[in-house]
């Protein structure tokens, strides 16, 4: 394992290696469903301006497997989230992203919950404090 540096602002980390789905490592297209959930993170951040300072990173495995498609939230200072569960297409990553524009515009990276999209509730996997933090 190698750590490479990456932009510490906001951010969506892909878990490029997840599987395509339960019985399927791969889609039609030859692609993990990670790397697919990744490339439609990537086309709906093109697509709407207001998504400009978020970045879409991705690495391999983050240990969810049994909850594929998985993604990490995160940026400076704030909770981050582990979410999973996804199916790896566009409906999916407009969902994550519609979520990521209050999540970084919060203080702290808490969410109200009015503001979460459909497509994001039940998939929350865990919360990380930031680095030297707790939660109260």
């Amino acid at each position: 394992m190698v750590l490479i540096p990456a932009s510490d602002g906001p951010a969506v980390v892909a878990c490029n290696s997840c599987r395509h789905s339960a019985t399927a490592r791969d889609g039609a297209d030859g692609r993990r469903g990670g790397a697919a959930l990744a490339a439609a993170l990537r086309e709906v951040k093109a697509n709407d301006a207001r998504l400009e300072d978020i970045a879409v990173q991705e690495m391999p495995c983050l240990f969810a497997c049994d909850r594929y498609c998985t993604v990490r939230l995160r940026a400076a200072g704030k909770i981050g989230y582990v979410l999973g569960g996804f199916t790896p297409d566009e409906t999916s990553a407009t969902a994550i992203m519609a979520f990521m524009r209050p999540y970084a515009q919060s203080e702290t990276g808490q969410v109200p919950y009015a503001l979460w999209p459909d497509g994001v509730k039940g998939h929350f996997i865990v919360r990380v404090p930031p680095a030297g933090q707790v939660v109260a």
